[in-house]
């Protein structure tokens, strides 16, 4: 009896109590659920944008001036210090720039010759030195007047009667030899014109004032010396 009772008594326990149980795994699933449905809707709150760290700009800056020949350097502040435009030049720097272009137009169009009517290689190489070298540093000498709002011609000058210029009859000689007749031709107008260039430019380089064009004039002068010489060789080869 008393067994019967106990069976009893359990039955009626596991009846109460699991009910319960399946009441609070249910509500924790629930509550868990919803929990990572509310995580997943949220929006990711963004991260604060770095700030850039922007140093001042110091206000007290300043240059060292060079004086003149023979004066102490002095400090500026550097918002006074401007810059100082073109170089200075005299008017014998416009007019070795000016005699210089048509001088080296002429060149190039002796060097222009070569191609179709040398008969020595190196003559036709000469020539191609005279094109690539001389047809730069005529946009440079033009360059140098345009940024100095100085136009190229000059009025009622002969360009001509400079040293080394070729005479027009001499151009159409040159143009209609050919062979060793062009060479020897070449080499002889070449040589003239060449040293009237090194003229010019040995001249400024005692009057100019120019740094940019005495170094300019430094390299024609040593540059067609150097030429001259190469003529020469191939001629007495």
């Amino acid at each position: 009896m008393t067994d019967r009772r106990a069976r009893t008594l359990a039955i009626v326990t596991l009846a109460l109590v699991l009910p319960l149980v399946a009441f609070i795994v249910i509500r924790s699933g629930g509550d868990a659920s919803t929990g990572a449905a509310r995580s997943a809707a949220a929006p990711a709150t963004p991260a604060p944008a770095a700030t850039p760290t922007v140093s001042p700009v110091p206000t007290d800056l300043t240059v060292i001036a060079p004086g003149r020949p023979g004066e102490s350097p002095s400090t500026r502040a550097a918002h006074e210090v401007r810059d100082a435009g073109p170089a200075p030049h005299n008017s014998m720097d416009v007019w070795f720039v000016r005699m210089m272009i048509p001088h080296h137009a002429q060149a190039l169009a002796m060097a222009e010759l070569a191609p179709d009517r040398a008969a020595d290689p190196d003559i036709r190489a000469l020539a191609d030195r005279i094109r690539a070298s001389q047809g730069p540093e005529m946009g440079l000498m033009r360059g140098w007047l345009q940024t100095r709002g100085l136009p190229a011609e000059v009025q009622g000058h002969d360009h001509g009667t400079m040293r080394g210029m070729q005479s027009p009859e001499a151009m159409r000689q040159l143009a209609a030899v050919r062979g060793a007749d062009f060479d020897r031709l070449f080499v002889q107008m070449m040589t003239a014109h060449h040293e009237g260039a090194i003229e010019l430019a040995t001249n400024l380089l005692t009057v100019g004032s120019d740094l940019t064009l005495n170094e300019f004039a430094n390299s024609v002068a040593t540059e067609q010396t150097v030429e001259i010489q190469r003529m020469r060789e191939v001629l007495t080869r």
